[in-house]
């Protein structure tokens, strides 16, 4: 438990991770300052309207020890001028804010990137490493890899600890994206052609995210350094979709479709990312996380639980491992 009352600013503090992250920093002793877009609804938010290479954060970065940038463009990337807004707010919305905190005396930051840094799959090759050189795909991962060059830099000329995170699907209670649609899909008893899959992909619960930002905070590692984190076990898209099914007390429903055609028809209709995701394997060396001490806080099932539970359920089922450090 850390002692005192350092203030940490979380930007995207309303968004998925940001509602889960802030209670386990609340529990951590930390006192936290949440960067909202809107009316604040806490003694401690900030409202920062837009992040951009303009945005004023002096009132918001006033006493703070460490910032957790979570906040970022990540839908909508075949709409007009998309490539200037995913550079503007992700990577010179990033730089410009780290740039800030460390001139404020920030002492340590975490920006959470993506795996997508590296690929959207590791078909054919090791599972991806901190060590491999990267190849960004789409928008999004071109302006996080941006981001983090930047971030490197200024990490060799200030005296602010950076940590940069490339966390892969990231689910739990209240995800929306392919896991909402997934999860909505399981439930309906919809079926799926996806049993011949044979793959293996990493994924991260909400809950070990925010454990390894916790400790993060507590334990900072280096001037500068990056993590790959996820759950301890990667399973293939069938398996991952029978304990979904599990977790939601159903059965899932699956049956094969030859994989040269489901990767056909997907390809053909364009949704090459769908293609990836669903298909290719996106294996993760962990080791390094693994070397810091840190351990999932939860399993993947217990993380599926806590993921479909009602959101009161699941912040008190999330509580009661973080009070108990089971999982």
């Amino acid at each position: 438990m850390k002692s005192g009352r350092s203030i940490v600013l979380i930007t995207g503090a309303s968004g998925f991770v940001g509602r889960h992250l802030s209670p386990v920093l609340a529990d951590d002793g930390w006192l936290v300052r949440r960067a909202v877009r809107r009316l604040p609804s806490g003694p401690d938010d900030v409202v920062i309207e837009s992040i951009g290479s303009d945005t004023d954060w002096s009132t918001a970065l006033e006493g703070v020890e460490a910032v957790v940038h979570l906040a970022a463009r990540v839908h909508h990337p075949h709409e007009e001028h998309a490539t200037e807004l995913y550079r503007s707010i992700n990577t010179e919305g990033t730089l410009h804010l780290a740039r800030c905190a460390a001139r404020a005396g920030v002492r340590q930051f975490i920006f959470v990137s993506t795996i997508l840094v590296h690929g959207r799959t590791n078909d054919g090759r090791a599972p991806f490493s901190e060590r491999d050189a990267l190849t960004p795909q789409g928008l999004y991962g071109q302006s996080k890899a941006a981001a983090e060059a930047g971030l490197k830099n200024l990490a060799q000329e200030s005296d602010m600890s950076i940590t940069v995170i490339r966390p892969p699907l990231v689910y739990g209670s209240g995800a929306k994206g392919n896991f909402a649609l997934l999860a909505r899909a399981v439930k309906l008893g919809i079926p799926l052609p996806f049993a011949a899959i044979r793959n293996h992909r990493a994924f991260l619960s909400v809950e070990n995210l925010a454990s390894f930002i916790s400790m993060q905070l507590l334990k900072p590692v280096g001037q500068f350094e990056i993590f790959l984190v996820a759950d301890a076990e990667q399973v293939s898209t069938p398996d991952f979709i029978r304990r979904l099914a599990r977790a939601a007390g159903t059965r899932s429903r699956l049956f094969p479709m030859p994989t040269s055609l489901l990767s056909t028809v997907l390809t053909i209709s364009g949704r090459q990312e769908a293609h990836d995701s669903l298909i290719g394997s996106l294996e993760l060396d962990l080791s390094k996380a693994a070397s810091t001490g840190w351990q999932p806080k939860v399993t993947l099932d217990e993380g599926l639980q806590l993921a479909l539970a009602t959101p009161d359920a699941g912040q008190a089922e999330a509580q009661a491992l973080r009070m108990t450090g089971s999982g």
